[in-house]
């Protein structure tokens, strides 16, 4: 933690700065009000010590112009002025706290934690991450009770992260917090090195999960402890990620008839361990069995975990760290070494999972709409059934816990999230959020806050929607969240040496909906990476001849593959690793051993953000219908299925009416207004089967495969006779009514190709535009 001390009084600066770098503080020191405020202006500082009386610029002059600017870093006067007085002025001027001279310094230390708590937030006098323990009031770091001993920037960077739970630093951010102004400034590299010696001593120690996370490209964070903890115990795994009855089954089922075929190899690759430890205690092993059973136990760390053996994923660990001492270990470690293969061989020997009975599911989308008000709950409701969804309405956010604790799980949810019920609605967010993947909610409410905002997208809510919308515009967006969810088409290709890898991730992602493709040699790479075109990559970071890493960068090498998300399995959790794949151009990683629910949750999250990028870049961003490029693409698919099955095709133009004159007159805010409801008019009257485009200014295009022309019209003429009904506000109140034409062909008597129908709808529009507009012609 950084400290700027500003006191003129040389002898009592060096004793406080003294002091406290001993406390593993980094301190600047200014010996008059001028120098320290621009200090202040140029640096960030967790706290400040401040003399009063000083030269330049005194400090209740400092304390004030800091506090006007809206400066909140913690202050202590210190004064050699005892009285209510000086102590009333100090105060009042923006001071925390108030010390005098001469300074007790435990006194000063004990201040300085409890205001550096204060700003954490009501932090503990007592930092903890799980068993790893920082005690500011000694300076001392210990792990399950065993001291660890840190170099002062070590030990200021667990103190930075530990008191800073959710923040991610950089590593100028870091160079600023932890180092003082009169050292010498170190590079960014230097900040890498503290912090991979930081990891090196607490791993020496024994934490076996690194608690720093590299954020890749920003720099680093405090792993979440309970995340962690997911990962090696299947009891908080369940916690934190549900999946529903029918996939919970399908997964498990998978899961348990892989692993009966391939428990045989498993047993196998422990007996090459075995017959290696054997020879270690004759003291006859050989460096290449050495290396062989090595590598058993690395494969083994890496994929015991997925079929539900997480003791016996952390117990191959164990076996590989202690073989990769060599050939000359010793008899103690030998021993060790038999006891941990014992002990897998009784792991290796209970079941793995147990399937549960399936229950019969509806397979029409559930939505729950959680909302007191029962009139708009029941309109809501009624719009959900004309769309082929089932509807339910629920107040009694108790009773709907127990069904999401019993596994219930919702297609989606419309969230109230009102002054009253905004409490009960983060609960509910949260256990929404705990599904794998997380139930998607839409929120109603009738307020928009930013805080409200980023409270509901921290718990995953999927947007805010005013709660007195129509219900129509309503499920619309219910619908395209469903639509943005879903995963049934998604390919996949896992690049690993493993088959047994290979084919737990069959078993674990196939009751997605998920296609996986798989290859264990990763010269087939290439060849099958153009066969499949996934839209996600899955690579393992060691194999033979060529590895993963090397793989991603021939991948984002193409311009093709680009943009490909790409994830990347891996046994190594360092820095350097890390460094590595997300060089080479990877989007996320996974450790190994893999735990089921997390490998999927981060996928499906992958997927998800990748089609909603693609998304934008397919969907004019003000109508939401496809843009010119994409809707160009659809309609030729739809001719050539013409052509190949001789099947009509309709094909038309239409122009908004006036909106020249609109844009003229009320601004282009009414124009947009109108278009945008047009747009939505077209998405709701259009099928998924149909193309509906946005050519450029008030132009849309619209494809029905297997419609004739006067099937066209008739469709066109209901969206126009709805468009009309809709009333437009513009300034003075003044009503508008707005009206578009439309000209219509069909495929092939007006056009074989895409070119010639436009023009030929062109021809009939314009007739339209002639005859006064407001009408759908065809040919």
């Amino acid at each position: 933690m950084r400290i700027l001390l500003i006191e003129d009084d040389e002898l009592v600066a060096k004793a406080l700065a003294k002091a406290l770098a001993g406390q593993h503080y980094a301190i600047d020191l200014a010996t008059d009000g001028q120098a320290g405020w621009e200090l202040l202006v140029a640096c960030k500082y967790d706290l400040i010590l401040l003399d009063v009386m000083l030269p330049k610029l005194d400090g209740i002059t400092l304390c004030r112009r800091l506090r006007s600017q809206g400066d909140r870093t913690p202050i202590i006067l210190v004064t050699a002025k005892d009285n209510s007085t000086s102590k009333v002025h100090g105060l009042d001027a923006g001071a925390d706290d108030y010390i005098t001279k001469p300074v007790d310094l435990a006194e000063l230390s004990a201040r300085i934690r409890a205001l550096l708590r204060r700003g954490d937030f009501a932090a503990p006098p007592v930092l903890e991450w799980g068993d790893l323990r920082l005690d500011p009031s000694i300076c001392k770091v210990s792990y399950s009770n065993q001291p660890i001993d840190l170099t002062p920037k070590e030990y200021g960077l667990l103190e930075l992260f530990l008191r800073n739970r959710h923040r991610v630093f950089s590593c100028g951010v870091i160079l600023d917090r932890l180092w003082s102004y009169d050292e010498e400034t170190p590079s960014e590299d230097t900040v890498r090195s503290h912090i991979k010696g930081l990891r090196m001593k607490l791993r020496a120690a024994g934490v076996l999960d690194d608690p720093v996370e590299t954020v890749y490209g920003i720099g680093y964070r405090l792993k979440s402890a309970e995340q962690t903890k997911a990962k090696n115990t299947s009891k908080v795994r369940k916690k934190a990620a549900r999946l529903s009855p029918e996939q919970e089954q399908q997964t498990l089922t998978g899961v348990a008839r892989v692993w009966e075929r391939v428990k045989e190899k498993f047993i196998r690759r422990v007996a090459t361990i075995e017959q290696a430890i054997a020879l270690l205690q004759q003291r006859s092993l050989d460096e290449q069995l050495r290396h062989q059973a090595e590598q058993e136990a690395h494969k083994l760390a890496g994929s015991l975990g997925m079929y539900g053996f997480a003791l016996g994923s952390r117990l191959a660990r164990q076996i590989e760290n202690l073989l990769q001492a060599g050939v000359s270990i010793a008899p103690e470690q030998a021993r060790q070494l038999s006891e941990l293969v014992a002990a897998l061989h009784r792991e290796l020997q209970r079941s793995t999972v147990q399937t549960p009975e399936l229950q019969s599911i509806d397979e029409s989308p559930w939505l729950l709409i959680v909302e007191p008000d029962r009139s708009l709950s029941e309109g809501l409701v009624m719009e959900a059934t004309s769309r082929g969804m089932r509807g339910e309405i629920a107040t009694d956010l108790v009773a709907i816990e127990e069904r999401l604790k019993a596994r219930s799980r919702p297609d989606a949810v419309l969230l109230d999230f009102s002054a009253d019920t905004a409490q009960a609605g983060v609960k509910l967010l949260t256990e929404l959020n705990a599904f794998t993947p997380p139930v998607p909610a839409l929120i109603l409410t009738d307020r928009d806050s930013l805080l409200d905002r980023v409270t509901v997208a921290r718990l995953g809510g999927r947007g805010f929607l005013h709660k007195f919308l129509p219900p129509a515009r309503v499920l619309d967006a219910v619908t395209q969240m469903l639509q943005r969810c879903r995963t049934a088409t998604a390919r996949i290709l896992a690049v690993d040496d493993d088959p047994q890898v290979l084919q737990a991730l069959h078993a674990l992602l196939e009751p997605w909906g998920i296609k996986l493709s798989t290859v264990n040699n990763p010269m087939q790479f290439w060849d099958t990476l153009e066969a499949v075109a996934p839209d996600l990559l899955i690579l393992d970071v060691e194999m033979p001849q060529i590895s993963g890493i090397e793989l991603c960068q021939v991948a984002r090498n193409d311009p093709r593959w680009s943009g490909l998300p790409i994830l990347f399995l891996t046994a190594h959790a360092d820095a350097e690793t890390m460094q590595r794949i997300f060089a080479a151009g990877a989007d996320d990683y996974v450790n190994k051993p893999i735990v089921g629910p997390e490998l999927i949750g981060r996928i499906l999250n992958r997927l998800e953000r990748s089609r909603l990028l693609q998304n934008l870049a397919q969907t004019d961003a003000l109508t939401k219908v496809a843009n010119r490029r994409q809707s160009t693409q659809e309609l030729s698919q739809l001719l050539r299925l013409a052509q190949l099955h001789d099947r009509p095709l309709c094909f038309a133009i239409l122009d908004l009416d006036r909106l020249k004159q609109i844009n003229d007159r009320y601004g282009h805010a009414v124009g947009d207004e109108i278009l945008s409801r047009l747009g939505e008019l077209l998405r709701r009257t259009f099928q998924s089967e149909d193309v509906v485009g946005r050519w450029g200014g008030a132009e849309f295009v619209v494809g029905m495969y297997g419609m004739t022309a006067s099937d066209g019209v008739r469709r066109l003429v209901e969206v126009l006779v709805n468009l009309r009904q809709q009333q437009f506000t513009v300034p003075d109140r003044e009503q508008l009514t707005v009206t578009f034409s439309a000209g219509v062909v069909q495929y092939p008597q007006d056009g074989s190709d895409l070119q010639a129908l436009y023009q030929a709808a062109g021809i009939v529009l314009q007739q339209a535009k002639i005859a006064g507009g407001d009408r759908v012609l065809s040919c």
